[in-house]
């Protein structure tokens, strides 16, 4: 698969330089001039009964993007038809409203690029394997890092580490609302359900998914629930909508249920089931069905 690098972290800010001795002084001589013109009568005893007029305050500096965007989350809703594509820097030629593409691969361009065309935009991001292909690789100690998944280049993360984990996930999904995205979609985050090398237990999962799900939705994101179906039932009000991988060949779409059931959209793919095995199911479901390549490139094949 191919994958671009690009940092989408900003240098940090020069501090602002020290005022000089003559401009401190200065500004000693004008507030004592304004504590004698307006705190004292007119014999030069204070008069305690004058208001002083305030100095008109200052027009305050632009704000840095808020954690707290004030604006409306997206809820997909049931039956959205979505492409999905990892492969890659995005490509707009699929008629769908809804895009899910890499939020590294992809820049703040290409976001606006697509929501030109009036599509929703989903930002991938992997919250629960550490990956030596991204850019802030750097940033897990190697003590969070586990066995492999499976995937070259990933090994899962020791997710009871909130306090290391959580301000890594934070600066992602930072990148992720920079970058104009209306949602996230995170993945890996059943690694209490896989050979992880750490002892996970079900409790801990739900922990970290919670804490993931709040730290979109701080940043005025939606955020999806990828796979892990035993928890759907104490995870649905968590999560605005949810992605799921193969649930036509494993039989347990109807686990999704409760997502349609709350109005939010289940985007679902399969890569070895051919459409006319699942899609009647799917649209009894109101599943937002297709069959993809496990590459995840620009080839769809729609229910």
């Amino acid at each position: 698969m191919s994958r671009r690098n690009p940092s989408p972290y900003a240098p940090a800010r020069p501090a602002r330089p020290a005022m000089t001795v003559l401009a401190a002084l200065a500004a000693l001589a004008a507030l004592a001039t304004t504590a004698l013109t307006g705190c004292s009568g007119p014999d030069g005893a204070r008069d305690t009964n004058a208001r002083t007029t305030p100095p008109p305050r200052a027009s305050p500096a632009t704000p840095g993007p808020s954690h707290t965007p004030d604006r409306t989350l997206w809820r997909p809703r049931p039956g959205l038809a979505w492409q999905w594509q990892l492969d890659g820097r995005a490509d707009p030629s699929a008629e769908v409203p809804v895009y899910d593409i890499d939020g590294f691969e992809n820049t703040a361009a290409d976001v606006a690029r697509l929501h030109r065309d009036g599509r929703k935009v989903i930002c991938y991001l992997n919250v629960g394997a550490w990956e030596d292909f991204r850019p802030d690789r750097d940033a897990f100690p190697r003590s969070v890092l586990g066995r492999s998944n499976g995937w070259q280049g990933e090994r899962w993360l020791d997710i009871r580490r909130i306090a290391v984990l959580k301000p890594i996930m934070e600066r992602r999904f930072d990148m992720c609302r920079d970058k104009g995205f209306d949602a996230v979609e995170p993945d890996l985050v059943e690694g209490y359900d896989h050979d992880t090398g750490f002892p996970l237990t079900a409790a801990d999962q739900i922990r970290y998914n919670r804490m993931i799900a709040d730290i979109a939705h701080e940043r005025g994101l939606s955020v999806g629930l990828k796979n892990d179906l035993p928890q759907i039932p104490r995870l649905v009000d968590d999560f605005d909508f949810a992605v799921n991988e193969e649930c036509a060949q494993y039989g347990e779409c109807a686990e999704l249920t409760p997502f349609i059931e709350a109005g939010k959209a289940v985007f679902h793919v399969e890569y070895a089931e051919p459409t006319g095995e699942f899609c009647a199911e799917s649209r009894e479901l109101r599943l937002s069905s297709m069959r993809k390549k496990p590459e995840l490139g620009v080839w769809r094949d729609p229910c």
